[in-house]
């Protein structure tokens, strides 16, 4: 599997509201979700104290290239409200292109495959779940060795919330 896969996440307000209202933006874009993985509730990483996070990959189908597809993205968080004070603060919406094909990119601007995604259960596991076999265009290695190889110790559960 070879696509283009990017991470939602939010912990301000209604959560759920705020990633369907970001589908929503990403699509009038030209950013349409082929492939979705369920919703997980995860512990906030880097500051934990603050609320927990819903978490959500979405393979998408899009003619953007990687530096126009990062554009129309912090132009969707923007238009949600999202305000950059501090990092790994809390958010009322994030979106990290995670994949985008086998593609490694890294620029000022823009590090392709992200370089969070070994680190991180609430990455690794919807990732295993819609993409298991999909290889890490550096390591190689599956999502699913990768979260097997994971040593982030924070809660990801599986919730009922649908886009």
């Amino acid at each position: 599997m070879d696509g283009i896969f990017l991470l939602m996440g939010s912990n301000i307000g209604n959560r759920i509201e705020h990633l369907k209202d970001a589908e929503s933006l990403l699509v009038k874009k030209g950013i349409a979700a082929i492939n979705k993985s369920g919703i997980y509730e995860t512990k906030p990483w880097g500051r934990e104290d603050q609320n927990w996070f819903l978490n959500i990959v979405l393979e998408v189908e899009t003619s953007l290239l990687p530096e126009r597809l990062l554009q129309e993205i912090l132009s969707v968080e923007t238009e949600l409200g999202r305000t950059r004070k501090e990092k790994w603060g809390a958010r009322i919406i994030d979106i990290d292109i995670l994949y985008y094909h086998d593609q490694i990119i890294e620029t000022e601007n823009l590090t392709i495959p992200h370089p969070g995604i070994p680190d991180r259960k609430f990455t690794l596991i919807p990732l295993v779940e819609i993409c298991p076999l999909k290889r890490h265009p550096t390591s190689k290695k599956t999502q699913v060795r990768l979260l097997a190889e994971c040593s982030d110790p924070l809660d990801c559960v599986l919730t009922e919330y649908k886009l």
